[in-house]
C-alpha cells in the first residue's frame, strides 16, 4: 500500500504539473470555441433581422412568406455575391473550409488547419446563413474552432498528439456551444474529428465541452433547441420492425442528399470550367437559385428549425413533409456546391425530421392498433439522417437526444440510427466529410494505413549521394533510361507501387528544371518501409493511449 502511495506520488509529480497545465490551456480553448460560435450563432441572427427584417430567427420563412418576392430573390443573389468576393481574396481555390478540412488536418497536418482561409470561410458562411442560404452552422463552426486551436498550437510550438488534442477541445466546444449539447460534443471531436477515443483525450476534451455548453447557457438558459410538446412512447415492440425499416428508409435519403450535393458540385465545376466563369461568381448564381425556389417555399431559408420544429411536432401534413424534403435537398445541393458555405448537419436534421413524419403517417395509418406517434418516427428519422451523413452513430444519437431533452424513446432512435448508418457507410466513403476528401484524393476513409502513405515524399527520405549506402550515380543514371524513377515531391503512395512493379531495391529521384531531369538522390525500399512502420507503430500507440 506504501509502495503504491509513493509510486502515485512519484507519477503526480513527474506528470502533474505537465497535465494540468494542458488540462488549463484545454479550459482556455474551450472558453474561446464557445465564445467563437456563440458570436456566429448571434451574427447570423443579426444578418437575419437586417435583412429579412425577422426579429425572431426561428420563425423566419414564416416571416419571409410575408415580403415581396423580388426581395427574396435579390437577398441570396446579395450574399452570394459578398460571398464569392470574400472567398476569392481569403481562399487560393474559392471553396469554402469546413469540417472535412478539420479531419484532414488532425489526421495529415498535427492537429492544424489553415488560418486565413479558415476566417475568411467563417465570414462567407455567416453571410451565407444570414441572407438564405440552405445549410447549417456546424461546419463553419467547428472550423473556426479549429482556427482557434491551430493558432495556440503554433504559438506554443505542439507537436502532433497534442495539436490534434487541442483540436478535438476546440470542436468539442463549439459543438456544445453552438447546440447546447455537452456530451455529444465531446463524443462529436472523438468520433468524427480525432476518430478514435483515447482515453488520453477524453479529460480535456471533456473539460472544454463542457466551458462551451456554459457559455451558451449563459446566454440562452439551458433550454433545448427543439421543444415538444410531449414525451413520445414506443406503442410496444411490435412497432420496432417499423424502425429497421425506417433506418433503412432513412440510410437511402441520407445517401441521396449527399449524392445530390456531389452531383451538383461535379455539375457546377464543369460549367465553370466551359464557361470561364469567375469563381467569385458562383455563389451569385447559386444564390439566385436559391432565391427563385424560396419564393415558392420559403422553408428552404437558413438553418431551417422552424420546419423541422413543425415537423417534430407534426404540424405537417405528408405531402408537405414530401415535398418538403425533396426541395431542402435541392436547396442543400445548390448552396454547398454553390460554394456559398455552411454545414450539412442542420439540413440533414431537418431532411430527416421530415422524412421520418412522411413514414410515421404512413405507418401510423396502416397500423393504428400497434402504433405509437407519428412524431416519433420524425425524431427517428432526425437522428438516422443525420447519423447516415455525418456517420457519427453514437455522438447523433446523443445530440438527438440533447437537442430534443426526450430520452425516454432511445430504443427507436437507436435502431434507426443503427441501420441508416450501416446502410449509408456501404454506398459513401463511410460519411460525407470522409467521402469530400476522397473525391480530393486524400484517403482517409481507408485508415492509417493508406493515407499515412501520403504524408512522406520522396525527397524527405532519399539517400543523396555521398550519403552512406547512396545509390551509384551510374546506376541510377541507367535506371532512369529505363523509366524507373520518381519525382522529388512523390509520396510513398505514389512510390511504393513502383517498387513492387519494378522489384529495386531503389528508386531514383529526380526533379525537372529548365525542362529537363536532374538527379538528386535515391530512396530505398528498406528506409521508405521503416518510415512508414514508425508512422503506423505512433498511430496506434496515439489511439491506444
Amino acid at each position: 500500500m506504501i509502495l503504491s502511495i509513493k509510486d502515485g506520488w512519484a507519477i503526480l509529480r513527474a506528470q502533474g504539473p505537465s497535465k494540468v497545465q494542458f488540462w488549463f490551456i484545454a479550459l482556455l480553448i474551450g472558453v474561446a470555441a464557445g465564445f467563437a460560435a456563440l458570436f456566429f450563432r448571434k451574427g447570423i441572427n443579426a444578418l437575419q433581422t437586417a435583412l429579412y427584417g425577422s426579429e425572431d430567427p426561428t420563425q423566419l420563412h414564416s416571416f419571409a412568406e410575408t415580403l415581396p418576392w423580388y426581395w427574396i430573390v435579390l437577398i441570396p443573389i446579395a450574399g452570394g455575391t459578398v460571398v464569392g468576393l470574400i472567398l476569392n481574396y481569403f481562399t487560393p481555390d474559392g471553396r469554402v473550409r469546413s469540417v472535412a478540412d478539420v479531419i484532414e488536418g488532425a489526421a495529415m497536418q498535427n492537429g492544424r488547419v489553415e488560418i486565413k482561409a479558415g476566417i475568411g470561410s467563417a465570414l462567407a458562411s455567416m453571410i451565407t446563413l444570414g441572407s438564405g442560404g440552405s445549410s447549417g452552422r456546424e461546419g463553419p463552426v467547428v472550423h473556426m474552432a479549429g482556427v482557434i486551436s491551430s493558432w495556440v498550437s503554433n504559438r506554443i510550438q505542439a507537436d502532433g498528439i497534442t495539436g490534434r488534442d487541442l483540436l478535438g477541445c476546440a470542436v468539442a466546444a463549439a459543438v456544445s456551444a453552438s447546440f447546447n449539447a455537452p456530451i455529444a460534443g465531446a463524443l462529436f471531436a472523438l468520433e468524427v474529428v480525432l476518430r478514435h477515443f483515447a482515453v488520453h483525450a477524453f479529460a480535456p476534451i471533456v473539460i472544454a465541452s463542457v466551458a462551451g455548453t456554459v457559455i451558451n447557457r449563459l446566454e440562452f438558459g439551458g433550454v433545448t433547441e427543439f421543444a415538444l410538446p410531449y414525451a413520445s412512447t414506443l406503442q410496444f415492440y411490435q412497432e420496432l420492425p417499423a424502425f429497421l425499416l425506417l433506418g433503412l428508409v432513412c440510410g437511402v435519403v441520407g445517401v441521396l442528399l449527399m449524392r445530390a450535393i456531389f452531383l451538383a458540385e461535379d455539375l457546377g465545376n464543369f460549367v465553370q470550367a466551359r464557361t470561364g466563369l469567375p469563381r467569385w461568381m458562383r455563389p451569385a448564381i447559386a444564390g439566385a437559385m436559391l432565391g427563385a425556389i424560396a419564393v415558392g417555399f420559403p422553408h428552404i431559408i437558413g438553418v431551417g428549425y422552424e420546419t423541422t420544429s413543425a415537423a417534430l411536432t407534426g404540424q405537417l401534413l405528408w405531402h408537405e413533409a414530401f415535398v418538403f424534403a425533396v426541395l431542402k435537398c435541392v436547396a442543400v445541393a445548390i448552396t454547398i456546391a454553390g460554394r456559398m458555405g455552411g454545414g450539412v448537419f442542420s439540413p440533414s436534421l431537418m431532411v430527416g425530421a421530415l422524412t421520418g413524419l412522411a413514414f410515421g403517417l404512413i405507418a401510423t395509418g396502416i397500423f393504428p392498433e400497434v402504433s405509437g406517434s407519428h412524431t416519433l418516427y420524425a425524431l427517428a428519422g432526425m437522428g438516422a439522417v443525420s447519423a447516415a451523413v455525418l456517420g457519427a452513430p453514437i455522438s447523433t444519437t446523443l445530440i438527438v437526444f440533447e437537442l430534443t431533452g426526450d430520452w425516454q424513446t432511445g430504443l427507436a432512435v437507436m435502431v434507426s440510427v443503427s441501420i441508416s448508418t450501416a446502410i449509408s457507410s456501404r454506398l459513401v466513403d463511410r460519411s460525407f466529410f470522409l467521402t469530400q476528401l476522397e473525391r480530393r484524393g486524400v484517403h482517409l476513409a481507408a485508415g492509417p494505413q493508406a493515407y499515412l502513405l501520403a504524408m512522406f515524399r520522396a525527397g524527405m527520405l532519399m539517400r543523396k549521394p555521398g550519403d552512406p549506402g547512396a545509390a551509384t550515380e551510374e546506376t541510377c543514371l541507367e535506371m532512369i533510361e529505363d523509366g524507373i524513377a520518381v519525382d522529388f515531391n512523390a509520396t510513398l503512395e505514389e512510390a511504393m507501387p513502383l517498387f513492387e512493379r519494378a522489384g529495386v531495391p531503389f528508386l531514383p529521384v529526380t526533379i525537372v528544371e529548365n525542362g529537363e531531369s536532374r538527379l538528386l538522390g535515391a530512396l530505398f525500399h528498406v528506409d521508405a518501409l521503416k518510415t512508414y512502420n514508425k508512422a503506423l507503430a505512433a498511430t496506434a500507440a496515439e489511439e491506444h493511449s
